[in-house]
């Protein structure tokens, strides 16, 4: 199979599906979700085998920088697809859907490494619940971002454009937090198997993942105990959450882009 026709088409379908959304977000046409659904589908079927190429192609069990991306991004956007027919999550796919179509174009072109592991249940429990993790967050992180601007709005009396597309304040806060404990609950799952089942998780080439990931769960907890104990919401919400993102990011990418593209190790 050419994996660069696949993600080329899917590159398109995603991008499609993102600029309808957003020009809908900003009024400029009126909404088509089962439309921007479709397309982010259609982009999703043909993602899929290519990253079950990728993943094949792999020196090892685990991949690499590009194949890792773009399988994170695979999850994500079915997440987002998933979630958006029971909450209003859809709006994350702006951003979301061009970043695997960019992703999937990244992993055909890019040198692909990976390291050796053995490939247990409990290690597929701790692949699986770190790809939701990561999944989820990413979409709280596009939601945070969303109220932010939405807060920002309101606080300046701006109630035309992105406010009038947008539900309730108070309901994309709730939308942020549910998805907030969904994420925190799925990372807990994840540090908790690999301690269990990886041998080797405070190891020199796993510590910076182990430690950001811990960080940026203090991060969330603390931002759940502040919303329960305190009532925390607003921007103060919005920077915890794009904080303990970012470290997750930095978690699951930042030894293997610096190795792997920077390097090229």
């Amino acid at each position: 199979m050419q994996a660069l026709p696949f993600a080329t088409i899917a590159f398109v379908l995603y991008v499609a599906a993102a600029i309808w959304q957003g020009m809908t977000l900003f009024r400029r046409v009126p909404p088509r979700q089962g439309m921007v659904r479709l397309l982010a589908v259609l982009g999703l079927l043909l993602h899929i085998p290519v990253v079950v190429k990728l993943v094949g192609q792999s020196p090892g069990l685990l991949p690499g920088f590009t194949t890792s991306a773009t399988l994170l991004m695979a999850v994500a956007v079915n997440v987002v697809l998933v979630a958006s027919l029971f909450k209003p999550v859809l709006n994350a796919g702006i951003a979301l859907f061009p970043l695997a179509g960019v992703a999937l174009l990244a992993a055909t072109w890019l040198p692909n490494q990976g390291g050796h592991t053995g490939l247990t249940p409990g290690i597929l429990l701790h692949a699986i619940s770190s790809a939701l993790a990561f999944a989820v967050l990413a979409i709280a992180a596009v939601q945070a971002v969303l109220v932010g601007l939405q807060n920002q709005a309101l606080r300046h009396h701006h109630i035309r454009g992105i406010v009038q597309s947008l539900p309730p304040l108070t309901t994309m806060e709730r939308v942020l937090f549910e998805l907030v404990w969904a994420g925190i609950i799925l990372l807990t799952l994840s540090i908790a198997s690999g301690l269990i089942f990886l041998d080797n998780f405070f190891a020199q080439h796993l510590a910076h993942k182990t430690v950001l990931s811990l960080l940026a769960w203090v991060i969330f907890t603390t931002l759940l105990v502040g919303r329960y104990r305190f009532g925390w919401r607003g921007m103060r919400a919005v920077r915890w959450t794009l904080g303990g993102c970012g470290l997750l990011v930095l978690a699951y990418f930042g030894s293997k882009f610096v190795l792997e593209i920077l390097l090229n190790r």
